[in-house]
């Protein structure tokens, strides 16, 4: 079952009052008992829980938090503590971090890897260093990888990501690859230049990458690709040429016939991969015309087309929340955008700790709105139709 799809009681106990506001008015006993509900079986019961947490004072439910993710006997229950934590604020969560670096738990890590990418810490290198031979999971070592590279401007950083561009599995490849175009890594230009010649399932990535980064020492490379590369790579490269400054409006155009033709065509499963991963990759960086291209043709579109653009709306929720709440507000379909959201949403549900983050800006813009002005019933219905 979908994690969005709760019971309608569920939904009409929480309409009372509005989402986004903590009203303090929730007991330490009904939060301790919200809290041991956290690792319960039935989605809806741990969804209302989450909601009665985060709807808590911080005096109140810091502390709490901060013991049960420390101390709980149910493993999820100290994970999802763990995150809900760190949506009550940077000083409240950073001790508890450092404290669960070494944890068995590895949902725990998790969290804590992805914490210390998004809140850098010099102090905390040589330890995600020193984890990088241990931690192989799946899971795990994703969050780490994209930590490591956050402190790229540390020579020690470097040393360690630098070589994982070129050997190792292919998934982990990617997300070093990914991370570094994120976090704008010229020094790791020439490496991922060599993987964007070689045909194969990291190209996409490195192309990409090298457009994010934005050396134009390798526009005629791409501009060759462009011209003599597979099909399949063909959206990366228009996505690489535009970040770049290159034929922008030749390239957009290109992409955005792609996820049109792609969500109204059955078969081209990875043409529509590429151009919505492309347009997700503009809009991240503030294009809102990108966005709405995705929300355009996501939307009427069926699966897998619809999975793969809800998928890039997802993304671009978790990294530029501020856009995506502009694009909905403009949007007569609103109600139609955020169910795509959320389709998006139940693909990255692993990714909690993003999820509660996303959760704090909407949450922020709330506040930060006057009293029943357009944006702040906009962030109570994103939040209250996501179930936040």
């Amino acid at each position: 079952m979908s994690r969005w799809l709760l019971t309608l009681t569920v939904v009409a106990c929480l309409a009372a009052a509005p989402a986004a506001q903590q009203t303090g008015g929730v007991s330490p006993a009904d939060l301790t008992a919200a809290i041991d509900k956290l690792g319960s079986f039935d989605l809806a019961v741990r969804t209302g829980a989450s909601r009665t947490v985060r709807r808590a004072s911080p005096e109140t439910a810091v502390p709490a938090l901060t013991k049960a993710a420390l101390e709980h006997t149910n493993g999820y229950v100290r994970y999802r503590a763990l995150v809900l934590l760190a949506g009550f604020g940077d000083t409240s969560a950073a001790a508890t971090m450092k404290a669960v670096l070494t944890d068995r738990n590895d949902r725990l890590r998790t969290v804590a890897y992805s914490w210390f990418e998004h809140h850098r810490d010099a102090t905390i290198l040589p330890a995600l260093v020193e984890a990088l031979p241990r931690e192989q999971s799946e899971f795990v070592r994703p969050a780490l990888l994209r930590a490591l590279v956050a402190y790229g401007d540390d020579p020690r950083a470097r040393e360690a990501v630098l070589p994982m561009i070129m050997r190792g599995d292919d998934d982990f490849r990617g997300v070093v690859i990914d991370a570094l175009g994120t976090y704008h890594a010229q020094y790791a230009v020439k490496s991922i230049a060599e993987v964007a010649k070689l045909d194969g399932p990291l190209q996409d990535d490195a192309v990409v990458a090298l457009g994010k980064i934005g050396d134009a020492s390798v526009r005629d490379e791409l501009i060759e690709l462009q011209r003599s590369g597979p099909k399949d790579v063909q959206p990366a490269i228009a996505t690489a040429m535009i970040l770049l400054g290159n034929n922008r409006a030749a390239n957009e155009e290109y992409l955005k016939k792609s996820v049109a033709f792609g969500a109204s065509v059955d078969g081209y499963q990875k043409l529509i991969n590429g151009a919505a991963r492309g347009l997700a990759e503009l809009a991240i960086r503030g294009d809102a015309n990108a966005l709405g291209t995705l929300f355009d043709a996501g939307i009427p579109a069926a699966d897998p087309a619809r999975s793969a653009i809800a998928l890039a709306v997802g993304l671009v929720a978790i990294r530029h929340s501020s856009l995506l709440l502009d694009n909905l507000q403009t949007r007569g379909d609103r109600d139609r955008a955020i169910e795509l959201l959320r389709d998006g949403f139940d693909q990255i549900s692993s990714e909690d700790y993003e999820l509660e983050r996303f959760y704090v800006d909407v949450r922020r813009a709330y506040w930060a709105a006057p009293a029943d002005s357009p944006r702040r019933q906009l962030a109570e219905l994103v939040i209250n139709k996501l179930e936040f």
